[in-house]
This record gives structure tokens, sequence and C-alpha cells, in this order.
């Protein structure tokens, strides 16, 4: 049956992963383990900052909070259906639903980049503008700041993911990945394919290098200013801090880096990008909250409190 947008295909087989029962089963604990791992990492960090009165407040940890639930989202875009496909060896997914999942999965990923610049200006603001920074990063700048990542990074992929949609795919229909990926929906498309591919990869380049120079003009500056601060205490606490949200930006843009920022068309090595895909869309969601959370000593007060505030409702007697 052709399509209005005058496709003739109407469905795409994910291939997924290859292999047999053991290494399905094995790959199915793997994903069903950092699934839950970061649904209960981020709902704990989104937990704290909602109900503490002092986390609340902080910019820093607004941006936290609204991060980890946007590392929410962005699995369970993924890897559910990953899941789904493990288990029942189905594959088959339609064309709108590829290409909104497509949509929505690199929607979250661009705001993901928004984010990663946005912490990196809080921590440009508070440190190397201490006496200005309650007034520039004020309740009200931090959440229209969320609010911009969120909008920017669902508007940036209407237009790629339009063109791309709009191409003839005519068949064969068989996606060797484990989602719905321009790379190789692009392999797939007929010919003439015309301007989307170049189109598609100008904006991923300049959504990916745009923040990634943002985050690194931003730590380069707090780098600097670090390294002319007097006092050695505040001095190791703020490289401690940065270091880690480093780590955090190291892990991302490595993994997406060399999947996305390579010229469109399937050509890469399939397997290499299904790992790399699991990595970021699967082991970094896990791996944030434990980097933003392992040194924070305000988010450990702040799980402090909260436990104490819940033995007090579960154990009444023992506080009067």
């Amino acid at each position: 049956m052709e399509m209005a947008n005058g496709t003739d295909v109407t469905e795409f087989i994910l291939l997924g992963f290859g292999g047999g029962p053991k290494k399905h089963l094995l790959l199915l604990i793997f994903l069903t383990t950092f699934y839950v791992l970061t649904l209960a990492e981020n709902m704990t960090i989104i937990t704290l900052v909602v109900l503490d009165s002092q986390l609340s407040r902080l910019p820093m940890y607004l941006l936290l909070g609204s991060f980890s639930w946007l590392e929410i989202c962005y699995v369970s875009t993924t890897i559910p259906r990953m899941l789904f496909d493990l288990i029942t060896l189905h594959g088959k997914i339609s064309f709108q639903a590829c290409f909104l999942q497509f949509y929505i999965f690199f929607s979250l990923g661009c705001t993901e980049d928004f984010f990663l610049s946005a912490m990196a200006l809080d921590r440009y603001l508070a440190i190397c503008h201490p006496l200005r920074y309650p007034q520039i990063m004020s309740q009200n700048a931090c959440y229209a700041l969320m609010a911009t990542c969120w909008i920017l990074g669902f508007l940036w992929n209407i237009v790629p993911v339009t063109l791309i949609s709009k191409m003839s795919f005519c068949g064969p229909n068989v996606i060797d990945h484990l989602l719905c990926d321009p790379g190789p929906l692009l392999s797939l498309a007929c010919p003439p394919l015309g301007n989307a591919p170049f189109i598609y990869q100008i904006f991923v380049n300049v959504v990916i290098l745009g923040n990634l120079l943002c985050v690194i003009l931003s730590y380069g500056a707090v780098i600097l200013s670090l390294m002319k601060t007097s006092s050695q205490g505040s001095r190791k606490k703020a490289f401690s801090t940065i270091f880690f949200h480093l780590m955090v930006v190291t892990i991302f843009y490595g993994s997406v880096a060399g999947v996305y920022l390579s010229a469109p068309g399937g050509e890469s090595n399939s397997e290499v990008t299904k790992a790399a895909t699991v990595f970021y869309a699967a082991v970094t969601p896990v791996l944030n909250p434990l980097i933003y959370c392992l040194r924070n000593d305000k988010i450990k007060e702040a799980a402090g409190r909260l436990l104490k505030r819940m033995e007090k409702c579960w154990c009444p007697g023992e506080y009067r």
C-alpha cells in the first residue's frame, strides 16, 4: 500500500542484536538491570531536589533535577523497545512509529546537549562571577534556562526528521540497527536523496559542536579562574566538582560524536555502531547520576535529612 509521502514501505524490520539465545538472555539481563538502575538513581535525585528545601533553591540542583528527568525520558524511549525485541524476536516497527522514535530520541539527545551547556554556564557564573551569580542565576532565570533547553531540543530536529520522512523508501526495509537511526534510514532511501542528508548533517554538527564548544569555553574559563584563586581549599573543592562534570561531558560526547559526526549513509560498521548506541543509550544514563553525586556533599546531606524524615514517619514513637 503506497503511503501519502510517496513511499512503498509501511514498516521496517530492526535486526537488533545478533547471536543466539544465550547472548540475547545476557543482553536482556544487562539492559533490564541498567534500565532499573537508571530509573532508581534519577528518581532519587528528583525526589531529593523536590523535597529538600535547601536543594530546591539552588540553580545547580534545579538543573540537575531536570537533567535527571531528561535521562529517564531518554532511556524510556529506546530500552523498552530493545527489551521487547529481545523477548519476542519481533523486530517490526511501523513507518510512523519508526520516525516518531527517531524524532523523540534525537530531540532528547539534543536537549541533553543543551543541558550540558547550561550546567557548564551555571558553574562558570558561580565560580567566575560569584558576587553577581545570585542576581544572574535567580530561580526564575534558572527555570527559563531549563525551559529553553527543552524547547530548543525538540524544535531542533523537526526539519531534518521531516525531510528524511518525506524521502522515498521503496525497499528493502531491513534496518541493521537497534533503533530507527538516521544513518541506516538514509541508506535505505531510494535515490535521488536530494539535500536531506546534507541538511541533516549540518543540524547534527551544529548542535553537537556548538554545545561542545560552549562547554569547553565555560570550563576553560573556570579552570583559568581557579588557577588564580588564592585559597587552596576552595580551589581543590571546585576542581573536584569540575572534574566530575567534565567526566559526564567526556563520556557523552565521546560516545555520540564518533557515530553522528561522520558522514551519514550507513557506511560505518554496524556492530560498532550498535555497541556505541548501547553505551550512550543505556550505560551513560546510569553513570551520570553517580558521577554528579559521588562527591557531592549537599546531595549526601539532603539524602540524610530525607532518611531522618522517613524514620520519623515510620517510627514516630522513637522521636517523642
